[in-house]
């Protein structure tokens, strides 16, 4: 997953919002760092999303 589909999953938070979040020191680690941006793991994205966003893991937008 890219940030713009962390962006999309998170609900359609700002950038600037999916930036401080995928900072956070219990994120997931990136897989890879590319020339358009971070990657992450759908897997691990995922497992913190069921672990740190209830509703937004169902795929609620609140």
């Amino acid at each position: 997953m890219g940030a713009h589909e962390i962006r999309i999953r998170l609900g359609g938070v700002s950038r600037q919002r999916a930036y401080q979040i995928t900072c956070r020191q219990d994120f997931p680690t990136p897989v890879a760092d590319l020339a358009q941006g971070k990657v992450w793991s759908q897997e691990d994205v995922e497992g913190w999303f069921r672990k740190h966003r209830r509703g937004q893991a169902e795929g609620e937008n609140r």
